[in-house]
């Protein structure tokens, strides 16, 4: 059973915390034994003023560093000022529950005259968009599954993972479960300030030890179901969100967020407490480093045409490579990591705690990627590939280019 350890001092300007203890005696172990002052825990939760429930004293330590030299995503206490992306959070546009009377499958669809064409169903007076679903998504992909046709055993719909063959067919697109009218979701959409035709959210529904904690996504432009939370930047200069994006979307983000989530869900006042760069960091540089790779990484379907043209790229959906992103992700990763100020023996403990601290040391982060990796590629591929990208893009000058 675990249990946790508190020592408060008699001044109460810090305390000591020792978390994810199995045995009394781990008590006494001094590296899952760390202090955390007032001001510490200030800057690390600046909303809720709580202690994270960190592993270890390597993780407190780096996560206390981080949290002290940038803001969070959405600091409540510093008003409009505290919002750095100017970002409209959104939970609930559509309920699942609530409005399901807008709600419309392909057969009452069908039955009622409409005419697919694409994602969309239409009649000669009302269009239906997709109802997006957070299932159907992964990181960089909003195909990562669809619903199939065929009904499991029990009856329900099932929901197979889509083919790199068919990632790679920019035509393709998942299979969502219902449509909702166009006109109401826009006008949604229109009521708390967003026009563009695609959606920015992350999964709520994670955890911990799953490979990847923090799952976000640009989608087309539809209905949103609750599981899907948004998070919409009204930024006068909307090419710049490709940093929000990339950045929400890298392993060390991910690192941060593993230490504030204790359970499945990852809500809205835990996002908002997590440490981004903000806008005036993209210098020319940066921005022509990031964006590219993240519209490579994001425009791979006809249905994003519209978040690549916000972005100033007119061409053709790029092709899903797998080997290729995995690569572009990882300059990603490691250009975050050294924009957080993260050394490489940083980077190499947020990969893998073990390959700095040994086989003993109670911090867990990225496990559960590494044995998936490790039995399909017979490698940890991510960390290869990451630190890979941080020797190259150190020894080329890129990183001092980008005035990092």
């Amino acid at each position: 059973m675990k249990f946790c350890l508190l020592t408060v001092a008699d001044n109460a300007e810090a305390a000591k915390f020792a978390f994810f203890i199995n045995h009394p005696n781990q008590s006494s172990d001094t590296e899952r034994n760390f202090e955390l002052k007032s001001e510490q825990i200030a800057k690390l939760n600046p909303n809720t003023q709580t202690a994270p429930v960190f592993r270890s004293r390597s993780d407190a330590a780096l996560s206390a560093r981080i949290f002290s030299e940038h803001p969070v995503l959405l600091n409540e206490r510093n008003g409009r000022a505290g919002n750095i992306w100017n970002i409209q959070f959104h939970t609930r546009i559509w309920h699942m529950s609530e409005d399901v009377k807008f709600f419309r499958d392909a057969n009452e669809l069908t039955t009622a005259g409409f005419v697919r064409c694409g994602q969309s169903w239409s009649d000669a007076h009302e269009q239906y968009l997709p109802l997006y679903e957070a299932k159907l998504f992964n990181i960089y992909d909003h195909r990562a599954t669809s619903y199939s046709i065929e009904a499991d055993v029990r009856g329900y719909r099932v929901l197979p993972q889509v083919s790199d063959t068919s990632h790679s067919d920019p035509g393709f697109e998942s299979e969502t479960y219902y449509w909702v009218p166009r006109k109401e979701v826009e006008a949604r959409l229109k009521k708390i300030g967003w026009t563009r035709k695609w959606l920015l959210g992350w999964r709520d529904i994670t955890s911990p030890t799953n490979e990847r904690s923090m799952l976000p996504t640009v989608c087309p432009l539809g209905g949103s179901a609750d599981t899907f939370l948004l998070m919409l930047p009204l930024q006068a200069n909307i090419v710049l969100t490709s940093g929000l994006i990339a950045n929400i979307s890298s392993m060390p983000f991910d690192y941060f967020v593993r230490q504030k989530l204790g359970g499945i869900h990852l809500k809205l006042n835990v996002v908002k407490q997590l440490p981004v760069l903000p806008p005036k960091f993209y210098n020319e540089n940066c921005v022509k480093f990031v964006v590219p790779r993240v519209l490579e990484l994001t425009y791979t379907s006809h249905t994003l045409k519209d978040f690549a043209s916000d972005f100033g790229y007119s061409g053709p959906p790029f092709i899903w490579q797998d080997d290729r992103r995995s690569v572009i992700r990882a300059d990603l990763d490691a250009f975050y990591a050294r924009a957080y100020g993260l050394t490489r023996d940083e980077l190499r403990f947020i990969l893998d705690p073990a390959d700095v601290k040994g086989p003993d040391y109670p911090s867990e982060t990225f496990r559960v990627l590494k044995e998936r990796e490790s039995r399909q590629y017979g490698e940890y591929r991510t960390a290869r590939l990451l630190l890979a990208a941080w020797d190259r893009m150190e020894a080329s000058g890129e990183f001092k280019a980008m005035g990092m």
